[in-house]
Formats: C-alpha cells, sequence, structure tokens
C-alpha cells in the first residue's frame, strides 16, 4: 500500500514545472513528436538506398539540358538517376554472380600466367581452395575418374580392376572393389547411390555399398560410357562398334546402333542436346541420336584415329574440341561444321581433352596438362600456331588417359598410370550452382526428392536431336494443296487433272494441265482402267508412256511416289469406302448376298 501510495505521488501536475538549475548553457530540447509510434521507432530504423534521394547517383547520367522546360528537365533528371541508383542496387543484391572468373591476373605484359607453379597458387588461395590439391598414389593403373552433377563425389577405376567411389571433400569411402579384370570406364548415374563399370565382357551397374546390382549382358565389351541425367540412359560404345541405350528407370534397351566404322574408344555427350560424340579410329567424328538409325552428323576430322573428344558447357554446346592420334587438336563450331575455328599441333602424340564450365579447354599429352581460356580456342585463326596458353603443369607419369574438371569447383583430375593428381585452375569452375539440378550440400531428403522429380519430369528418348528448340514449336502447314477439305465436299472425279494427280502423288513440278480433257489417258495415270477398253497392255502403257519420257520427269516421279500427305490418304480412304460400297450393292441387287436384316441396336451406331 506504501508503495502505491508512493507512485501516486510521483505524478505530478502538468502545469507544475520543476524548478531547474542554469538552463542558458543547456541546448533547447526539441518539441515533441506529433506521431508517437513513429517516433519511438525511428531510431532503429532506416530508410532503403533505393528509397533516399540523397545518395548519389552511380555513373554518368543523362542532363537533359537541351530541354527548355524547367520542369521537366528537373523531372527526367530525377527519373534517370532514380534508374540508375536502382540498377546500381539490383547489381548489388543479385545472388549470383554476374562478373567475370577469377582468374590469374599478371602485372605487366612481361610477365605470364603460366609460369605460376601450383605451389604457389596453393599458398595464395583460401585454406579450403588449398584442399583441391591433392595427389593420390595407386597401383593397378592407368586410372580414369568420374564426378558426380553436384561436384562432391569422385569415382575411379583403373585398368587391372580396381574400383572406388569416395566424397573427396571429406575424405568418406562409400565403397572399394577389386573386380580382378580388365576395366576401361566408369560413370555416376543419376546419383552416387549407383555407378556403371565397363568390365571386360560386360557392363555392370553396382549401388553405393559395392553390390552388384545389374548385368547388362546387351552390352558387349564396352569401352566408354556416358549417362544422360534428364533422359535416365545409359549410353555405352565399345569394340563391337555397337553404340546402345540403356533405359535405367526402366531397364529396358531403347535403340541399338551399329556404326559400321569398328571398334570406338572415344566418346562424350553434348549437354545441352544430349546427342552422343564419337570418335573412329579411321579419323571420323560421328554424332548420334537414339531415333535415327544412321549417324546425324558425319565429319571426317583427322587424317588418324581420334583419341580425345569434348564439347564445350559454356557456350551451349557450340565448340566441339577433337584431338588425333597424330598430335593435331582442332576446334570445331558445332554450328555449322565448315572447317575447324583453331587448329594446332601438341606434343607426346595424341591428347585427352575436356572443357570446364568456364570453357578452358584442359589438353592433356605427353607429360604435361596445359590449360586454355576463351576467347583466343574459339576465335577463327587461319595459321596453326598454339593459342596462348594459361596454366601448364608437368606430370612425369605416363600415359595421361583422363582429365576431369570438378563442377563448382576450379579444379582438374587428371588420371595417369601412377593414380590420380588434382591441380587447382583460378577461373575455370562455375561458383554458382542450382539447388533443383545439381546441390553439393544436399541432404538425404533432398536427394530423394531431386530424384523423384527426376523421374516425373524425364524426357523421351525420341525428343532428342541437334535443334532442341523445336520441342513446343508448331509444325509448318502442309505445302499439298487441294480442293477437298471439311467445307466443300467435291468428289474426286470431278477434281482437275493436276489436283488429282497431286494426291495421288504423280504430280510433277514441269507438268503443265495441257491434256486435262484426255479422260481415258487421266484415268489411266489415275490407275483406273475401264471395262470396255479392248486395247492391249503394251498399248496402254504406250500411250501412258506419250510425252513424259524425259529423264528428268521419270526422276522427279520416282522422287515422289513415297511422299505421304494426310489430305491424300484420307481421300483414298473415302474413295476405297465408296468402290466398297458399289461393290456390295452390285452383288445384293444380282442377288448374290442376302441383304442384312435390321438390328434393334443399329440406331446405337454411329453413322
Amino acid at each position: 500500500m506504501d508503495s502505491l501510495i508512493s507512485k501516486g505521488n510521483a505524478v505530478k501536475p502538468l502545469n507544475k514545472k520543476r524548478k531547474r538549475g542554469n538552463t542558458e548553457t543547456r541546448p533547447a530540447k526539441p518539441p515533441p513528436p506529433s506521431d508517437l509510434t513513429a517516433a519511438s521507432i525511428s531510431r532503429t530504423t532506416s530508410l532503403p538506398k533505393s528509397l533516399r534521394p540523397t545518395s548519389p547517383p552511380p555513373g554518368q547520367i543523362p542532363k537533359h539540358s537541351h530541354v527548355k522546360d524547367i520542369k521537366l528537365r528537373s523531372h527526367l533528371n530525377r527519373q534517370a538517376s532514380n534508374a540508375a541508383r536502382a540498377k546500381a542496387l539490383l547489381r548489388d543484391a543479385e545472388l549470383l554472380l554476374t562478373n567475370d572468373a577469377g582468374t590469374i591476373q599478371v602485372e605487366n605484359e612481361m610477365e605470364r600466367t603460366w609460369r605460376v607453379g601450383q605451389k604457389e597458387i596453393v599458398e595464395d588461395v583460401g585454406q579450403e581452395a588449398a584442399k583441391g590439391r591433392q595427389e593420390w598414389k595407386l597401383d593397378g593403373g592407368p586410372y580414369r575418374s568420374r564426378y558426380t552433377r553436384n561436384g562432391r563425389h569422385l569415382a575411379i577405376v583403373g585398368k587391372t580392376g580396381h574400383v572406388a567411389t569416395f566424397d573427396w571433400q571429406t575424405g568418406t569411402i562409400h565403397t572399394e572393389l577389386q573386380l580382378q579384370e580388365t576395366c576401361r570406364d566408369i560413370t555416376f548415374l543419376q546419383d552416387q547411390s549407383f555407378f556403371a563399370v565397363a568390365q571386360k565382357k560386360y557392363a555392370f551397374i553396382y549401388d553405393r555399398d559395392g553390390v552388384e546390382i545389374h548385368r547388362l549382358k546387351a552390352h558387349i565389351e564396352p569401352t566408354r560410357l556416358e549417362f544422360l541425367p534428364y533422359h535416365w540412359l545409359l549410353v555405352s560404345v565399345g569394340n563391337t562398334g555397337h553404340l546402345k541405350y540403356q533405359d535405367t528407370s526402366t531397364g529396358s534397351l531403347v535403340a541399338d546402333h551399329r556404326t559400321k566404322l569398328g571398334a570406338c574408344r572415344t566418346m562424350t555427350q553434348n549437354r545441352h542436346n544430349a546427342v552422343i560424340h564419337l570418335g573412329h579410329q579411321n579419323g571420323v567424328v560421328t554424332l548420334w541420336t537414339p531415333n535415327l538409325p544412321h549417324p546425324a552428323v558425319q565429319l571426317l576430322a583427322h587424317l588418324g584415329p581420334v583419341v580425345g573428344l569434348s564439347v564445350d558447357p559454356s557456350t551451349g554446346g557450340r565448340y566441339m574440341a577433337s584431338s588425333g592420334a597424330d598430335g593435331i587438336v582442332k576446334v570445331w563450331d558445332c554450328r555449322n561444321w565448315k572447317g575447324c575455328v583453331r587448329e594446332w599441333t601438341t606434343r607426346g602424340g595424341g591428347a585427352e581433352l575436356e572443357w570446364s564450365a568456364k570453357g578452358a579447354l584442359a589438353v592433356a599429352t605427353g607429360g604435361s596438362v596445359n590449360m586454355y581460356t576463351k576467347p583466343s580456342i574459339q576465335t577463327f585463326f587461319a595459321p596453326k600456331v598454339p593459342p596462348p596458353l594459361y596454366l601448364t603443369h608437368p606430370i612425369p607419369h605416363r600415359p595421361l588417359t583422363s582429365v576431369r574438371f570438378c563442377p563448382f569447383q576450379d579444379i582438374l583430375t587428371v588420371g595417369h598410370n601412377a593414380g590420380l593428381s588434382s591441380i587447382l585452375v583460378p577461373g575455370s569452375g562455375e561458383a554458382n550452382f542450382d539447388s533443383a539440378e545439381a546441390d553439393p550440400f544436399e541432404n538425404k531428403k533432398a536427394r530423394r526428392e531431386r530424384e523423384v522429380k527426376g523421374l516425373l519430369d524425364k524426357i523421351q528418348p525420341d525428343m532428342i536431336a541437334l535443334d532442341p528448340d523445336f520441342v513446343g514449336s508448331l509444325a509448318p502447314p502442309p505445302k499439298l494443296t487441294t480442293a477437298v477439305n471439311d467445307k466443300h465436299d467435291i468428289p474426286f472425279a470431278r477434281l482437275p487433272r493436276l489436283e488429282r494427280l497431286r494426291i495421288e502423288g504423280k504430280a510433277e513440278e514441269t507438268e503443265i494441265d495441257a491434256d486435262a480433257d484426255e479422260v481415258g489417258g487421266a484415268n489411266e495415270e489415275e490407275g483406273v482402267v475401264s471395262t470396255n477398253d479392248k486395247r492391249s497392255v503394251g498399248e496402254r502403257e504406250k500411250k501412258r508412256m506419250r510425252g513424259r519420257g524425259k529423264s528428268l520427269k521419270r526422276y522427279l516421279r520416282k522422287q515422289r511416289k513415297n511422299v505421304i500427305d494426310p489430305t491424300a490418304v484420307a481421300i483414298r480412304s473415302k474413295l476405297e469406302k465408296q468402290r466398297e460400297e458399289k461393290r456390295i450393292a452390285k452383288e445384293r441387287a444380282k442377288g448374290e448376298i442376302e441383304p442384312k436384316k435390321p438390328s434393334a441396336l443399329d440406331r446405337f451406331r454411329r453413322p
């Protein structure tokens, strides 16, 4: 009670002021704010940068000095400054970095980036990035490697049968096998849960624990393996020269193409359109799709065997690099195939090739790995001299059998006879990742969700083509026009002669409708022979060929023999139906066929 009384006595009337000391030396007290709610949060809040008119506009802004109206000129200047300020703030708030990759920069023209060694790069980069520089000394080489799509897991295979999959960042080993037979290649499937190995006789699929899941007996003596993630297709090519597509979701063999070019030991895929590129022993590079029994593109790239192929993912599959056993490396433009964009000779014979996500080309030949960057390797240059070298790293363990860039990392893994070597290539990797496509930090639940969505969104193999933009486009209108449509049902016999020939696929562009009045000739041209015609077959054939003996016309007629038009097919079926009805009516009139008795169910049938 005493506390309540003391609190009540503490309330003073408003008109009674408390006496203070000297007020002349104190600053004047500001008036109370009109809005108490806004005043309570004004000290802890601030306007966004885009709404601050006092912030200086970035860059050069037009002043609109040519406008005479002062009010209009000030309004335009204000709009220009606000637009420039909004663009600058948008660039600062952008989650995906749009700046150039952090490549090595030299201080003056006398320095060269290829003189910088791996030891200096490891000392200058951060501690986390320096973990990518590793050396794996293994027995049983030479080795080949393959990364998952998110770049977190690595699979290696040795020629003598040593297979291992592990998380290279944490050092966690998933499985390690000794298959005791020759192994030529390895690849992950949709994720790190399954991987396929090209062994001596067949291709095998294993799970994450190393348990054999499937033995693909249709893939005989495979040499190279590829997996199409959006189509769930395992592609293999082997010593038999057969290119085979296996659907890993249903287990069915989608396509089996006979290349007819012998054994193939070089294969890669175009990630933009899922087209398979093969390099053969006679120097020919072929492009294959599941829906074509023949190659979509056949290119004579080298005079000897093709030993390396790779497609640039940074440009949407626009450029392809190939290397031959003679040591020549060529860069091709996949849009026209008219000739190589750049060509140079390397030391040590055949070279292994690999493009990075940012367009850096790695060439492993002899005892070293060389890296080249854009735009020098994608710009046309006639002389056969090497492009400017970006980085180089010597590896004494020959032969160098594979080169793989790690996704979302500046790491290049080189497989050789003594194991594997991972080197740092600054600016070669993509710094941003799409978590819906490939997430390096995904957990078990996210992996399951991504796998289910991938199965639901699986693309059919028939949609693989050189130009993937045709999906969703409208078909062009048919070029063959006839006088028969849904609105005007003109009988076939009343059509002009040229229209009837077009329907039957016998029309010629050089033909003139000069003999339309010859009903008999038109009937013979259409394959309809009158029953009253007493002429022999030879006489009718002679009249049929009269005026049509030119070789060009015969050639054009043969070319149009197998042309199928939907309108012509519909008209032919309608004519056949009419002929059948006339035949049945004649037989009923002669008494050969009894008329069909009507049934109570006839009224439910469609007319």
